[in-house]
């Protein structure tokens, strides 16, 4: 079994930066796919990002392509989302999350998830 624990959000204005990490155990990490996932109030949730286990393999949502870059240390069991220029749309509870065979973007294939952490960008 996999546990995932999310740290670093929180309160933010406009054009800040915040650094989400994820760590998790329970499975060689390096075996593990990990993506980022969102949920705005209201809304479904949605894919952010995702890195292969090698970390060599990454992909984003359009929305933030160029301003939340994934990273992964497998050394520390721990993948990471800088989120720079934060925007107000990007408000939303942040979910890590892990899969050992799927790297793709649809929420439902992920087997594991963690508790989620709060984002909130102010204008």
């Amino acid at each position: 079994q996999v546990q995932l624990v999310e740290s670093g959000g929180g309160l933010v204005q406009t054009g800040g930066s915040l650094r989400l990490s994820c760590a998790a155990s329970g499975l060689p990490f390096s075996a593990l796919i990990m993506g980022w996932f969102r949920q705005a109030p209201g809304k479904e949730r949605e894919f952010v990002a995702v890195i292969s286990g090698s970390g060599l393999r990454k992909s984003y949502a359009e929305s933030v392509k160029g301003r939340f870059p994934i990273s992964r240390d497998n050394a520390k069991n721990t993948v990471y989302l800088q989120m720079n220029s934060l925007k107000p749309e990007d408000t939303a509870v942040y979910y890590c999350a892990a899969s050992t065979y799927y790297s793709g973007s649809s929420a439902s294939a992920y087997d594991y998830w963690g508790q989620g952490i709060q984002v909130t960008v102010s204008s």
